[in-house]
């Protein structure tokens, strides 16, 4: 029997923390919601009075980006700004022929008069952040514009953004993501759809209500000041733009969130990509709750509710860890309640889940209507991505799992870029792309065996108990056997 409170105290546990975290959102979307009704009355440059105008660094943090830089650099330089203040740095740790590519092109675009500089470093030391650092030792703006090598502002986004650095408190300024390739596959639509609901819901919601946010690592501008006072991009995480976000912010300095500046980018098309993407994000969260909890916790110059969803924030990549747990737990689950008649009220601990998955459905849907509008057949089409959407994310946590233990546990590891593939359309092709790995990681063989898993709990629902089965958690293991086969079997499909 010790064996069998031991699992029914750590799925209860499990689930109590994705219903705390579910509260948290819900109290984010009732937040969203007021801030639609206010008028943001911001300070604002007058862009049209040269003397206003300030001096901007804009900094491209590349690395073995052969497939984008080009198209990366030709949208760069059409940006509306006065040119004499404006610059370009280019930091690139590339070690691959993209570094000569990228020379001849910036040689180019120097004769046609554009001030921009190729920053080449012979080591990856504190890798982006340390890329970032050395670049701001010779910016000569006031104001540091980052964006990654798959983005692509539009030409008035520096009119859009820099006007709200009037307010002198103001120390970020970030835009929205947008996605030049949702519709490429399932991956990247419910990618879109994990981010939309981010960039919406949850900055919008924190950020109208002064809880700390964060600047997601390009499509926002930083005061110059405002990083040095912070104390300066450091690499001892892997999300260094998180680590330096809440630093500023502990500092009094304020983020200015646009919701409606959408900045297109290029999402993952191959789950290799997507997988190193959230293995970076999810491992970097909890190294930065490791670093930044107890400074959140003992501040003395920010309230309790601020405290608590800060807390949750740095918490965030740690859900998937409490879901893994839920997941693997919740077919030993199943034979202790039809095995043990006075444990069988235990069970009923499955309601937090099933409250929190109506809450994150509502969440969302507040989010997907905005877009979308809230007609019946849009409704129609939210309900099948929304599930699609959280059986996959169930099926990537297994990897995230890792990421989190990793983070926590302190262990170290190299800052492993995204590969882009220049892809927008679906007869685009990344077969070719030479940055893909090529070699089949356990995780991916777990993830197989997971699968199998999680059919035989869709088996057990029939032959439980001694009254016809049990079917209470049947569509909870569909889910899981769908979401586990799907990147399972994409992982697979990703080295061909």
């Amino acid at each position: 029997m010790i064996l069998e409170y031991i699992i029914i105290t750590i799925y209860s546990i499990a689930l109590i923390l994705i219903f705390i975290y579910a509260l948290a959102q819900l109290n984010l979307l009732f937040n969203y919601i007021s801030a639609q009704k206010k008028e943001d009355k911001s300070l604002q440059f007058d862009m049209k009075n040269y003397k206003e105008v300030p001096f901007v660094t804009i900094q491209l943090p590349v690395y073995n980006e052969l497939y984008v830089m080009e198209r990366l650099l030709e949208n760069i330089v059409t940006l509306e700004y006065p040119k004499e203040k404006l610059e370009i740095q280019v930091l690139d740790d590339s070690t691959d022929e993209s570094i000569n590519s990228t020379k001849k092109q910036i040689d180019q675009l120097q004769k046609k008069g554009v001030d921009i500089q190729h920053i080449h470093r012979k080591n990856r030391l504190g890798f982006k952040a340390g890329a970032l650092k050395e670049g701001l030792l010779i910016a000569k703006g006031e104001f540091i514009a980052i964006f990654d090598a798959d983005f692509l502002p539009k030409k008035d986004w520096l009119l859009q953004t820099v006007p709200y650095f009037k307010d002198p408190q103001v120390g970020v300024v970030q835009t929205r993501w947008s996605h030049i390739n949702r519709n490429y596959s399932i991956l990247t639509k419910i990618q879109a759809f994990a981010l939309d609901a981010h960039f919406t819901l949850e900055q919008v919601g924190r950020n109208c209500k002064g809880h700390f946010i964060n600047f997601n690592g390009t499509a926002g501008i930083w005061r110059k000041e405002c990083i040095i006072d912070a104390g300066n991009w450091e690499g001892d995480t892997l999300t260094e733009d998180l680590d330096l976000s809440y630093r500023a912010q502990l500092k009094k300095w304020k983020f200015k969130y646009l919701e409606e500046v959408r900045t297109p980018a290029e999402l993952p098309v191959v789950i290799s990509a997507a997988k190193s993407q959230q293995f970076r994000w999810n491992k970097g969260g909890a190294e930065n709750f490791q670093k930044m909890a107890k400074r959140v916790l003992f501040a003395k110059n920010i309230s309790i509710k601020t405290k608590i969803h800060g807390l949750l924030h740095l918490l965030n990549s740690s859900m998937f860890l409490m879901i893994f747990l839920v997941a693997v737990l919740s077919i030993p689950m199943l034979y202790i309640k039809n095995e043990y008649e006075h444990l069988r009220s235990y069970f009923y601990m499955i309601s937090f889940f099933i409250i929190s998955s109506v809450i994150f459905f509502i969440c969302y849907w507040f989010m997907f209507k905005k877009s979308y509008g809230s007609s019946f057949k849009n409704f129609f089409k939210y309900t099948g991505t929304f599930f699609t959407f959280f059986s996959i994310a169930m099926g990537f946590s297994l990897h995230n799992s890792v990421a989190v233990l990793q983070g926590h546990l302190g262990k170290k590891s190299e800052f492993i870029r995204t590969p882009k593939f220049n892809i927008k359309n679906a007869d685009d092709s990344w077969k070719e792309n030479k940055y893909m790995p090529k070699k089949t990681s356990l995780h991916q063989l777990i993830e197989g065996a997971l699968t199998l898993y999680f059919a035989f709990g869709m088996y057990s629902a029939f032959i439980v108990g001694d009254q016809g089965g049990d079917f209470g958690l049947f569509p909870f293991h569909l889910m899981l056997f769908f979401g586990f086969g799907f990147v399972f079997t994409k992982s697979l499909f990703s080295k061909t």
